[in-house]
């Protein structure tokens, strides 16, 4: 995993958010997981593998926005976070995944939805410009 603490300021600000990161993670777990689902699988696979990316994309996209957008992209980021939820359940159910990748998948959804959640109060919070006065605990790489 890639250690966003490490790495300097980027020109896209979303980069800079560790969420964003998590989700990458997540995503790519994702990709890996899918890759031992038997063929009659292989439609909750795509399905998992597009609701996986669309977290990190809501980030991405909702960050360019005003305030009031980026809540709303970081919002739909956690509808595609319970279709996860709901995926990796199907997968455990159809015995594609074992109980302990379905507890992990679980672990992280619940991790990337706590942080989802404090960066939306966050930005709920703040009276300042778009996302300018943003604490350092959602972008580690900046001092702000």
């Amino acid at each position: 995993m890639n250690d966003p603490a490490n790495k300097p300021m980027t020109f896209f600000r979303f980069e800079d958010l560790r969420v964003y990161h998590k989700a990458l993670d997540y995503g790519v777990w994702v990709q890996k997981t899918v890759q031992q689902f038997p063929d009659s699988g292989k439609s909750l696979a795509g399905s998992f593998c597009e609701m996986a990316r669309r977290i990190p994309l809501h980030i991405a996209e909702g960050s360019a926005r005003e305030k009031s957008a980026f809540i709303n992209h970081l919002k739909e980021g956690k509808s595609a976070i319970r279709a996860c939820l709901v995926l990796s359940t199907l997968a455990y159910r159809h015995g594609f995944i074992m109980q302990a990748e379905e507890e992990d998948s679980r672990n992280q959804l619940m991790e990337l939805t706590k942080m989802l959640g404090a960066l939306i109060t966050s930005l709920q919070k703040s009276s300042a410009g778009p996302h300018d006065q943003l604490e350092d605990e959602f972008f580690p790489a900046r001092n702000w």
